[in-house]
Parts: structure tokens; C-alpha cells; sequence
């Protein structure tokens, strides 16, 4: 990718285009920028340099996490990036979550916030229900109200790949008032995806009360 870039400094005669095909450039745990690059002018689009090392980081991450990025993922990854709260003060450091054929799911979370950590456990109708109730447990101790969930929808890039990244975005709020907001998750796991998406939600909340415009502008 980095020899392409420099006028084709790696050329050779087996180029795919004498074989009907093109170059893909792959993204993944050893990418650098030269191959974010490729895709994103592929895709047409152009990020700031701050916002291009965020994605790189992502795609990099999903690599530790033996993931392969595609170009069809990419987009899906920029959405999740470029939506992340710019200061986070609220990771949920540790969930485990069971869910069995024989049993209610049960989940563990634990969150931290101002310097401290704290935990819950629950359980619920699903894995998700079940997190959400042990999360809601354990922001209580911080003062801390969880919006209603108003929608959860899940999708993948097309393509049907079982291996695809998952894009979960779920809505909060719609209280009397008409305020909401969206945020998006994105993982090769679908409840990791939920999970990044809930933690969005934290740190918004955490930020105090904002403005139906501020909302506004979260969910575009």
C-alpha cells in the first residue's frame, strides 16, 4: 500500500488488472495509513488526520481481537468512531454475561466513574435485559438515572459474512419532552457492539443535561 502510494515503487508485471481483477488493500492488526488511505479514497471519502489515526486505532484494535476489516466495514467503523464522546468519564470496565437454555441470563458489570468502580449482578429475559438491569444497579451508587431504550436495531455490511462486524445502534430517551438520542456500537460480537453502544450513552449522561439541540446533533 505504502509502495503504491509513492508512484508504484513495488510495480510488477503480475499486476491483477492482467488478470480481470483489482487490488485490495487489507485492514487489520498490522494496517498502517497508507492502507486506511487506499480504502478511504476508495470509498470516497476524506478525514482529518486526528479523526484518520481514530479509525486506525479501531481497525487495529478489532486486529488484536483477530478480526479482518474489510472495505465494506469501513464505513460502519467511521459512524462508531466519529460518534464516541470526545471526553469519556465512564467505562464499564468488566460484563460477563450467561445466557443457557435451562436458566433466566444472568450478567455482571462493573463501572467506573470519579475514581471509583462499582458492581453489580442481575438477571433478566435476555443477556442484553440482563446487563442492563445490572448496569442500571450499579450507576445508582453514582447518581446516575439510565435513559428508557426506545429502539435497538442490529445490522451487518452486506455481504451475509457470519464473521462480519456487527453495528448496533440503539435510541435513548423520548420522554414527554420529545428528547432522544442514538448511539452506535460497532464489534465483531454483537453484545460487544450493544456493550460500546451503552457505554456512548454513559458518558453523555455523565456529561449532565443537554439541551434538546445538543440531542439533535448526537443522533445525525
Amino acid at each position: 500500500a505504502d509502495g503504491d502510494a509513492k508512484g508504484d515503487l513495488y510495480a510488477t508485471r503480475l499486476a491483477p488488472q492482467r488478470f480481470g481483477r483489482e487490488r485490495r488493500y487489507a485492514l487489520g492488526k498490522l494496517s498502517g495509513k497508507a492502507s486506511l488511505d487506499h480504502n478511504l479514497a476508495r470509498l470516497g471519502i476524506t478525514l482529518s488526520g486526528a479523526n484518520r489515526q481514530k479509525v486506525l486505532d479501531r481497525i487495529i484494535e478489532l486486529g488484536d481481537k483477530k478480526h479482518t476489516v474489510v472495505p465494506e466495514d469501513l464505513l460502519m467503523i467511521i459512524a462508531d468512531v466519529l460518534k464516541t464522546p470526545a471526553e469519556h468519564v465512564m467505562r464499564i470496565e468488566h460484563y460477563a454475561i450467561n445466557v443457557t437454555s435451562d436458566g433466566p441470563p444472568e450478567a455482571t458489570v462493573a463501572v467506573s466513574f470519579q475514581g471509583k468502580t462499582a458492581e453489580a449482578s442481575a438477571t433478566g429475559d435476555g443477556g442484553y435485559d440482563a446487563f442492563m438491569r445490572a448496569l442500571t444497579e450499579a450507576v445508582k451508587q453514582y447518581a446516575i438515572e439510565i435513559p428508557r431504550l426506545a429502539d435497538y436495531r442490529v445490522r451487518i455490511p452486506p455481504g451475509g459474512r457470519t464473521e462480519a462486524l456487527v453495528e448496533t445502534l440503539i435510541s435513548w430517551g423520548d420522554d414527554a419532552e420529545g428528547h432522544s438520542f442514538s448511539t452506535i456500537g460497532v464489534d465483531s460480537d454483537q453484545t460487544a457492539a450493544a456493550v460500546i453502544a451503552t457505554e456512548k450513552m454513559l458518558n453523555i449522561i455523565a456529561h449532565g443535561e443537554l439541551t434538546a439541540d445538543e440531542l439533535r446533533e448526537i443522533s445525525q
